[in-house]
């Protein structure tokens, strides 16, 4: 064997995970790296910064375009220009993360104590429900509030007579235990049932470019990456706290983001895409409202 034959069949080793014979610093099969070591602490941190906090890092190139250039990000990868950025669905994950922690950090009532005192003893109260307003001792809240909660008890009656028992027991449990059963119920379901949604956001984007000839996997890209945008907002709003024009300028943003980011991933004139956007809005809202509707139920079964 020659001396450059004996050189060259040093370099060559075994792949630890896949086992192919590879040379250099990577496999040629898999990817991974050849030679491994158990990282230090520094080294963990090292990577950690060069992989999100470095300016050169991909979620600076992500939310450069995310939040300065709608839509633009959602071209780029289906275009095929991904390394450079943050994979879709960890960004939506990373940025809802974020919103749910930012909410729960900040202290906002999920229940405020104003809603249970407005309650009708017809809520609070089923077992004097129909005793009538010159009951001594008892104050009847406003005849329009009264009259609005009454009927939404007894629609929830319509559907089961069961699931209505549930709603006033769960109705009349003191302030404290309701208020801390609405918030675990919030951050334990309601994550989870935004997060399904996507899906469904992504079905209304397919159902409103019909003929386009655009595939369901873009539309769920543009749905992650439309979503993502919106969660670092209102991250953002909660956090601004007491700064109202800030808040402010976040809303406006918001509100003309995601008619932008159409216009520019989908094409069309501004008309069709305002009409698209009203459409697609309000879909999102119903959707959202059986999201937290059933997120609530869960509760009460």
């Amino acid at each position: 064997m020659t001396t450059d034959a004996l050189i060259e069949h040093k370099h060559l080793e075994s792949c630890r995970n896949c086992g192919a014979i590879t040379q250099g610093n990577y496999c040629q099969q898999c990817g991974q790296a050849t030679h491994l070591h158990v990282p230090s602490a520094r080294e963990f941190l090292h990577e950690f910064i060069a992989h999100y906090v470095a300016l050169e890092g991909k979620l600076w190139h992500s939310l450069k375009l995310l939040l300065f250039k709608p839509g633009l990000l959602t071209r780029e990868y289906i275009e095929g220009r991904r390394v450079r950025y943050v994979e879709p669905l960890r960004l939506y994950l990373s940025f809802s993360i974020i919103f749910f922690f930012a909410i729960k950090m900040s202290g906002v009532e999920i229940l405020s104590a104003d809603d249970r005192d407005e309650m009708p003893p017809a809520v609070s109260a089923p077992a004097t429900a129909n005793l009538p307003s010159t009951t001594p001792g008892m104050a009847m809240p406003p005849k329009r509030i009264r009259d609005n909660q009454e009927f939404e008890v007894q629609a929830f009656g319509v559907y089961s007579k069961s699931l209505s028992d549930r709603v006033n027991k769960v109705l009349s449990l003191p302030h404290d235990q309701l208020k801390e059963l609405a918030k675990r119920t919030f951050f334990s379901y309601v994550p989870y049932a935004i997060f399904l949604m996507m899906p469904v956001f992504a079905l209304y984007l397919k159902l409103l470019y019909l003929g386009t000839g655009r595939r369901y996997g873009e539309h769920f890209l543009f749905a992650l990456h439309s979503n993502a945008f919106a969660f670092f907002m209102l991250s953002l709003f909660v956090v601004a706290d007491g700064w109202n024009f800030v808040r402010f300028l976040l809303l406006v943003w918001l509100t003309f983001y995601l008619p932008t980011a159409l216009r520019r991933v989908y094409g069309g004139s501004r008309k069709v895409t305002a009409l698209r956007w009203m459409v697609l809005m309000f879909l999102h809202v119903i959707t959202m409202g059986l999201a937290m509707t059933g997120a609530i139920s869960m509760i009460l079964l």
